[in-house]
């Protein structure tokens, strides 16, 4: 039995239209990942369903076969799908604690953009509070290097990574592994807020504190600095992401992802297929 992946906007079939130049795989494995994810934590791919093959679902999304694989990698990595070789991927039974997970738990209460932003801040002003005082020169250094990814970074996908290795990293140095596992039980919808956050010009507003400047507070080991620049770091997205504030989050990353991509298109003019 094959199944069926919705028709939304985030599943639609693009086999007419090439695409997956370099600039569109890390956008375009987002997307397919995201639904079919969706698919499967909703029950709408049944348990013990083969999926399509590669080529098949390539032709489905519109996409390349190396975007296919590494999808079916990150699924394969969530315990979503099982890989039999020679066999296909087959969807895994989950248990309750997989199928109910903390991120699962926030999607399904639709929170917005605006309410993400409201629960960031004092959970990430306490964590840097900690780390400035507890951090050790690995974590120096982590924080480091994953603000050097970000600042060098050009695309998208990789500097919302980035920005994901130096929220994280932050948690790390605060020595709290509660506030860790707070951060993470968060992060699948922070890292979709990040795709928005870092392909919007308006992000750069004008004297805002970023991770460079709260890096450099946290080194400095001034407290009272780190928390000021992480509150006013996190504060930015009430003002800048206007009309996306007040929507579902989910519904913001799939509306922005396919923006990105239509964009990228635009600009390749109907390049080559990335395969």
């Amino acid at each position: 039995m094959q199944p069926s992946v919705s028709s939304s906007p985030a599943g639609s079939a693009r086999s007419g239209r090439p695409v997956a130049a370099p600039a569109q795989r890390g956008l375009l494995t987002e997307r397919i990942a995201r639904q079919l994810e969706h698919d499967i934590r909703s029950g709408e791919i049944a348990v013990g369903t083969k999926l399509p093959s590669e080529r098949e679902l390539a032709a489905q999304f519109g996409s390349s076969r190396n975007v296919v694989r590494e999808v079916l990698r990150r699924l394969e990595a969530q315990h979503l799908i099982e890989v039999a070789p020679g066999r296909g991927s087959f969807v895994r039974e989950q248990s309750s604690g997989q199928a109910r997970g903390y991120d699962a738990l926030y999607r399904a209460g639709r929170p917005t953009v605006r309410q993400l932003i409201e629960a960031r801040i004092p959970l990430e002003v306490e964590m840097v509070r900690l780390a400035t005082e507890r951090a050790t020169d690995e974590d120096i250094a982590a924080m480091r290097s994953a603000r050097d990814a970000l600042e060098s970074a050009t695309d998208v996908v990789v500097k919302a990574q980035a920005d994901m290795d130096f929220h994280d990293a932050v948690a790390v140095a605060s020595k709290n592994p509660v506030l860790r596992i707070m951060l993470s039980s968060i992060s699948g919808m922070m890292f979709e807020m990040m795709l928005r956050s870092n392909s919007d010009p308006s992000i750069g507003e004008p004297g805002v504190p970023h991770h460079p400047e709260i890096f450099e507070a946290v080194e400095a080991r001034d407290v009272d600095l780190a928390c000021e620049r992480m509150r006013e770091h996190l504060l930015l997205g009430l003002r800048t992401y206007g009309p996306d504030l007040d929507v579902q989050v989910d519904t913001m990353a799939r509306n922005h992802i396919e923006t990105l991509l239509g964009q990228s298109e635009g600009r390749q003019g109907g390049g080559r297929t990335g395969e």
